[in-house]
Formats: structure tokens, C-alpha cells, sequence
């Protein structure tokens, strides 16, 4: 529905408003999403394939507790970790006004809101997409199959380019996929940094044009490029061949003296500008001024944060068990593509679904809604547009692939054999899903739900360009305080963010050490 409706938007073309961004902005948007693709995707895949290699396969000081915390910064979204930055590197900040006081006024760092500076920012935020599935393929390859290619005559580093990366080439494919569909729908870090993108500029031409056509239209713009990334993703996961599955040898490839210090000390780095960094100075800006924000105001922001993810957390987990439960008892070829594209939402930046469906609801207001109510003897107001069922059909079309996920696993570990021996006994129908399949997909819905719930909290552009009047949330909150320059006021919403965050990334660090 949201690419139909982003299709249909060019019925009606704003000539005028065209003109102005082509002779202002497009270039510079089309030129800076390019470069900020590429220099991220070249960032996360340097990043994350070697620290998956470092500490997957070979043993130095402090390998243990780097192989887990390095996917930490999954919990801190990346206007977070964009304003914490700035707030630090900025001429003003501490660390340049320190620097200015050492070695004398005249003093300067390359300014961090640049391109290098947003580049850097997303790559240290979107890396362990990357890493996550590479240490996972470099750990299913094992160190049996370097010391094979070490047997026929290859050094360790002709090994690993010639025969390891090769085979985990297409894990570390689909990590690089969701970092780059991560960057493009990203809104708030290019944001704080003042980088013009395709997500920033819908925004405006919506609240600076006022003219929502324009801003789908651009949506489109910014379709093709995710496009483009699934259909690269799509073509190197059909080209090459994954590694068997098999157990990872007990011994590693053990490094010593200058090189064991310097992967730690590498891993260490990357951990502390990820993680560690950005946490001790929220914690620094919340005591200097955050804390004193812990008032009504704060609450009734929590409440909504709180209110909506939950809701949204329930619709999308029903929806995708309907999907799920009907995947399994027709599993016919329409029906698989029925779900597949059901789970394309994910791949849709936030921005691009929020201008689809307000589009698509002005349309039904405009059309329908008022001309009834009008009729009917009513106030003849848009009902749709601007409401939180609006908010919610995004949510619920972004967010159904995280659902969808977990459910299917679980559903695919429950036998044909138990409903069919529950149904000889009797039991069947509705009594069937309550007593047997409900107990048995719990643990998945649960963990569906925070999946969700999570996502939503940190969801920004969706929320700041739907959201009915009055409605803010911790994400809103957290934009329009950064946008004002209040880093310290923005630190207290940014860490019940991050603190809510990582409940699912200890969740996932407890599943991949079972494994």
C-alpha cells in the first residue's frame, strides 16, 4: 500500500516547488545520500568484519568480554550517540575548550558536523549489524578450514581473503544491507549535524512547503535508493555460497605480545567510542541539569512513550501471528508471497511510510470522511489525518518483519504431530490455540513484543511527522531539545531510551553465548 500510494502521489506534480529543489537542494541531497552510503557501508564492513574475525577466532587479553559488549551499542539509537558527539567534539565543548587551555586559544579540531563527522557517527552505531552475523559465519567456518588452506600452501593472511571472507561474504552482505537501509532511513543524527539527506528534506517540504504531495514524491526519490541496496543485497546472497554450519574448535588462533595488545586495545577502542563514552557523558549532563527535568511533564512524556509502544507492540504481534498460523496451514506459493511482501516494511524508511500514509488518509479524509460527515449533519473534519490510528498503521507496517521473525521460529518448532494429537483427544478450534499453541509461541510473543516495543520507542521520523498534536514522546522530546542545542536537558530522555534498549540486546547476548 505505501508504494502504491508513494506511485499514485505523481498524479499531481508542484511545478514550482520542483523547481525551487532543483535549483537548491536535490543535487546536494542525491550527492550526500551517495556519499554518506557509501562512506558508512565502507565503515561498517571494515568495523564489523574485524572485530568479528578478532574475536571469534583468535585469543587475546579481554576477549571474552569484548566478544558480547561489542554489541552493546545496538542500545543507543543514532541521534543519541549524533547529539553526545557533538556535544563533546564541538568547538564549545569539553573536549576542544580542554585542548584550547593545554596547548593555547589558537587551537582547532576539524569540525565534527561535517561529513566525516556524520559518517563516523553512523558507522559506530550500525557496525554490529555487520559483526553479529560475520563472527557468526566465521565461527561456523571453524579453524579447520584456515588450516586446511594453511596446509596447501597459504599464509594466514592469503587464508582469510582467499578462502574465510569468500565464504562469509554473504553474512557480512546482509549486515552491510540492514546498516545501509538503517542509514538511509535514518533522520535524527543527520539531523543534529545539520546534513542534508532525503529524510530531512521530506520533513521540510511537508512543514516548510506544506505540501505533502512534494514530500511523497521525494519519498520516492529515496525509494529507489533502498531498492537499489536490497536488489545488491539480494544478487550477492544468490552468487555465493554460504559456509555449513559445524562446531567452532576449542582452541583459537592465539596471538601474542604486540599483536595480542593491539587487538585489544583495538576492540577496546571501538567498545569506549561506541558505548562507554557516550554513556558517561549522559550521565555527566544529567546530573549537571537532566535530573532537575524528573518532573509531571517528564512523566506524562514516559506515559505516552510507554502507552503507544505497548499498543503498537500488541497489534503487530497479533497481526503477525495471523500471518505466521496462515503461513503454516496454506502453504501455497501465493501465500508465501503474500507473507514476503507482508515483511517488506522493514526495508521502508520511517520518513517514506509516514508521507505514504498521510498521504493516503488525506486522500480518504478529504474524499470520504468529510463529505459523509458533513452530510450526516457533522463537523465535516478530517477524522484520519493526524490521529494515533495513523501512527499505528506505521508502526504496525515498519515494524511486522521484527515480529515476525520470532514467531515463525517458534511456531516451526511445534510438531504437526501435538495439534493433531490434541484434536484426537478432542480438543480443537479455539480451545486448541488456547491450550496448546498459545502456551507453546509465549516465549516468542514475548519476545516479538520487546522487539517492537523497543523499535517504536526509538522510532523518530514516523513519530515527529505523524503524531496527533500534543502527543510527544521520549524521541520527539530528544529532537526538539537537540535542535535547540540543550544537550544536557536531551541526556535524561536518552538514557531511559538506551537503559530500555538494552533489554533485548541482553537477550541477544545470552542467546549467541548458548551458541
Amino acid at each position: 500500500m505505501p508504494i502504491l500510494v508513494l506511485l499514485l502521489s505523481w498524479s499531481e506534480v508542484d511545478s514550482s516547488i520542483w523547481q525551487h529543489l532543483w535549483d537548491t537542494q536535490l543535487p546536494t541531497l542525491v550527492g550526500n545520500t551517495v556519499v554518506l552510503a557509501v562512506g558508512v557501508g565502507v565503515g561498517v564492513v571494515l568495523l564489523g568484519v574485524s572485530l568479528a574475525w578478532l574475536t571469534s577466532l583468535c585469543e587475546f587479553p579481554g576477549r571474552r568480554w569484548l566478544d558480547w559488549a561489542l554489541m552493546l551499542p545496538f542500545a543507543i539509537p543514532a541521534y543519541v550517540l549524533a547529539f553526545v558527539f557533538v556535544g563533546l567534539l564541538d568547538f564549545a565543548g569539553p573536549v576542544q575548550s580542554t585542548l584550547r587551555d593545554w596547548f593555547g586559544s589558537g587551537l582547532r579540531l576539524p569540525p565534527v558536523r561535517s561529513t566525516g563527522g556524520v559518517i563516523t557517527v553512523l558507522v559506530l552505531v550500525f557496525y554490529p549489524y555487520v559483526y553479529l552475523l560475520a563472527r557468526g559465519a566465521f565461527m561456523a567456518q571453524g579453524r579447520g578450514l584456515m588450516e586446511a588452506a594453511r596446509v596447501l600452501g597459504l599464509s594466514p593472511w592469503r587464508a582469510f581473503w582467499r578462502v574465510a571472507l569468500p565464504m562469509a561474504w554473504p553474512a557480512i552482505g546482509a549486515g552491510l544491507a540492514l546498516a545501509l537501509m538503517e542509514t538511509l532511513a535514518d533522520f535524527g543524527a543527520v539531523s543534529v549535524f545539520n546534513y542534508q539527506t532525503f529524510t530531512t528534506a521530506i520533513y521540510k517540504t511537508w512543514y516548510g512547503f506544506y505540501s505533502l504531495s512534494s514530500a511523497t514524491q521525494l519519498a520516492c526519490l529515496l525509494l529507489v535508493f533502498v531498492l537499489v541496496v536490497l536488489m545488491a543485497e539480494k544478487r550477492l546472497r544468490g552468487q555465493t555460497r554460504t559456509a555449513s554450519e559445524r562446531q567452532r574448535a576449542a582452541a583459537l588462533f592465539p596471538l601474542r605480545g604486540v599483536k595480542a595488545w593491539a587487538a585489544s586495545a583495538w576492540c577496546g577502542l571501538v567498545f569506549a567510542l561506541a558505548f562507554v563514552v557516550p554513556i558517561l557523558q549522559l550521565l555527566a549532563w544529567f546530573w549537571e541539569r537532566g535530573r532537575f527535568d524528573l518532573d509531571s511533564r517528564y512523566l506524562d512524556l514516559v506515559s505516552n512513550t510507554l502507552s503507544i509502544g505497548a499498543v503498537a507492540a500488541l497489534l503487530t504481534v497479533a497481526s503477525a501471528l495471523v500471518l505466521a498460523f496462515a503461513r503454516r496451514q496454506y502453504a501455497s506459493r501465493q501465500m508465501r508471497s503474500l507473507v514476503a511482501f507482508s515483511n517488506l516494511g522493514y526495508a521502508l524508511p520511517g520518513s517514506l511510510l509516514a508521507v505514504a500514509i498521510m498521504f493516503a488518509f488525506s486522500y480518504l479524509d478529504n474524499h470520504l470522511v468529510i463529505p459523509l460527515s458533513t452530510a450526516l449533519g457533522g463537523a465535516g473534519k478530517p477524522l484520519l489525518l493526524g490521529s494515533l490510528a495513523a501512527l499505528l498503521v506505521a508502526y504496525l507496517i515498519r515494524f511486522m518483519a521484527v515480529a515476525y521473525g520470532p514467531l515463525e521460529g517458534a511456531l516451526a518448532r511445534i510438531r504437526p504431530s501435538i495439534p493433531q494429537a490434541s484434536r484426537s483427544l478432542g480438543v480443537g478450534g479455539v480451545a486448541l490455540f488456547w491450550r496448546i499453541y498459545l502456551p507453546l509461541l509465549l516465549p516468542g510473543c514475548l519476545s516479538a513484543a520487546l522487539l517492537v516495543f523497543v523499535d517504536v520507542l526509538k522510532e523518530m521520523p514516523a513519530t515527529l511527522l505523524m503524531r496527533p498534536f500534543g502527543w510527544d514522546t521520549l524521541a520527539v522530546r530528544i529532537y526538539a531539545l537537540t535542535s535547540e542545542g540543550e544537550w544536557s536537558r536531551a541526556a535524561l530522555p536518552a538514557l531511559t531510551l538506551v537503559l530500555v534498549g538494552l533489554l533485548p540486546v541482553i537477550g541477544l547476548i545470552r542467546r549467541s553465548a548458548r551458541h
